[in-house]
């Protein structure tokens, strides 16, 4: 038996998502959808374990999304920016953590108009910086070790948000159906 037969046949394959879904026009997006899932939730767990090593504790992941975005370049927010800018369409859960991170101090909750807006607390950029602390020493300093070129990551960003407009799409047309 040749060597390269004996090595297809112990081959494992591409990793997908599921194999149907694999068996399509496209197969290198079920490899894309299983590593999409697998990142994702090991960003969430990252997201609460660093929040709780930071001294918040009791934070989801939407909570520590809600808290950095609300903190970010220190302007107040909509519940509706906070929507947009997580890409949450139940309102129902960011005004959830709205609520409970107002509750545990973190952001305070005014008006603009009818609109509810959010903005930081000190105890909130507190939060936020000790996270900050932590990633370094914790991810990023990891990641830097891995040589990784950062145009390349930042390629691959721009790459993710256009094909999350292309799930986005399928999903409104999906709707229609």
């Amino acid at each position: 038996m040749p060597i390269n037969k004996q090595a297809d046949e112990n081959a494992v394959g591409p990793i997908v998502s599921a194999a149907i879904l694999a068996s399509g026009a496209m197969p290198a997006v079920s490899e894309l959808e299983f590593a999409l899932n697998a990142t994702t939730n090991a960003w969430h767990r990252w997201m609460v374990r660093c929040a709780s090593a930071a001294g918040t504790v009791g934070l989801t992941a939407i909570d520590v999304l809600v808290l950095h975005h609300v903190f970010h370049r220190g302007r107040e927010k909509t519940l509706a920016d906070l929507c947009l800018l997580t890409s949450i369409e139940d309102t129902h859960l960011v005004n959830y953590s709205i609520k409970k991170l107002a509750g545990m101090k973190l952001v305070k909750t005014g008006r603009r108009g009818k609109e509810k807006t959010v903005s930081i607390t000190a105890e909130g950029e507190k939060a936020c910086k000790r996270y900050h602390q932590i990633r370094e020493t914790l991810l990023i300093e990891s990641m830097k070790t891995m040589g990784l070129d950062e145009v390349e990551v930042s390629r691959l960003a721009g790459l993710l948000r256009s094909l999350s407009g292309q799930y986005d799409q399928a999903a409104r047309a999906a709707a229609s159906l």
